[in-house]
């Protein structure tokens, strides 16, 4: 007797107080890790909940098995974890569709590895639509579709890959554009940046991010700072030099302290707009002191 493999379907949940979504997260407001932890308390006390992470979602890969992806902003909280075997969210747990009060629930679920696609909206606890399929088969349909489906149902996104029983699009891209319609905001890399907290349930271990002689860091800018300003024998806190100061000049210092100044400033770009102020002075002063190097 053959069984299939289960399929493991990302679900985010929104919860929805505010009659304005996008204004909320276009001020990217952080996530309360004191909210999420106590949000999964009262959801399954008897879970084991370890902390794993703060980031934006948007730039990000979505939640894991045994994962939660939390952020409770002023009138809205998001929640994002992984269900087995998800095929109608018309049948989401109550005690997850109902752990938050909120007029308006919005769902969206996505399985990259079937090519499902959902998506829902509650309101009072009761399906205004809800929207579940593969591209070949339609599982679940309640409710009319919203004006933002028409152009889907016209096949204006249909690739011409289908057979003649499949929709005219596939179900997966149908998720955010709902959620560009019903929340207001495209949830991209490009977009405003959604902060949450994430955490196990599954028992893990909290992660030690700076311990661990097998895990790999990337040196942050004072390192790549410090050893480009040790080499010229500038002073970081204060890059004021002599243009008549004496420094060896081995063969390919030029270079190595340009790929040093060229570091300093990828890292500045990750590390954000600030961060590259101070990388730019340096990459200036770094430049300056090259010019002068040869001086007697």
């Amino acid at each position: 007797m053959s069984t299939s493999s289960p399929s493991y379907t990302v679900v985010t949940i929104w919860f929805v107080t505010t009659t304005d979504p996008a204004a909320v997260i276009a001020g990217e407001p952080r996530s309360d890790r004191g909210f999420g932890r106590k949000y999964l308390a009262q959801l399954n006390p008897a879970w084991p909940i370890t902390p794993i992470g703060q980031f934006a979602l948007n730039r990000s890969a979505p939640a894991s098995t045994g994962e939660y992806y939390i952020a409770g902003y002023p009138g809205i909280t998001l929640v994002q974890t992984v269900i087995e075997d998800l095929r109608r969210l018309s049948g989401l747990d109550p005690r997850l569709l109902t752990s938050l009060p909120a007029n308006d629930v919005y769902v969206f679920a996505t399985d990259a590895a079937t090519g499902f696609g959902g998506i829902a909206h509650f309101r009072d606890r009761e399906v205004v639509r809800s929207l579940c399929a593969r591209r070949d088969r339609l599982y679940e349909d309640i409710g009319l579709p919203d004006p933002f489906e028409l152009p889907f149902w016209a096949g204006d996104h249909d690739d011409g890959n289908g057979s003649g029983i499949d929709l005219p699009f596939h179900p997966v891209d149908l998720v955010p554009a709902a959620q560009r319609a019903w929340l207001g905001f495209d949830l991209a890399a490009d977009g405003p940046d959604v902060h949450v907290t994430a955490f196990a349930v599954d028992g893990r271990p909290e992660p030690r991010f700076l311990d661990g002689p097998d895990r790999r860091i990337e040196p942050d800018l004072d390192s790549v700072v410090g050893r480009a300003s040790a080499k010229l024998g500038i002073s970081v806190r204060d890059p004021g030099y002599d243009d008549y100061e004496t420094h060896d000049s081995g063969d390919g210092d030029g270079d190595e302290f340009r790929r040093l100044a060229e570091a300093g400033a990828a890292a500045a770009r990750r590390i954000g707009r600030s961060v590259a102020r101070r990388g730019r002075r340096l990459g200036a002063t770094i430049g300056q002191k090259l010019r002068h190097t040869d001086h007697p």
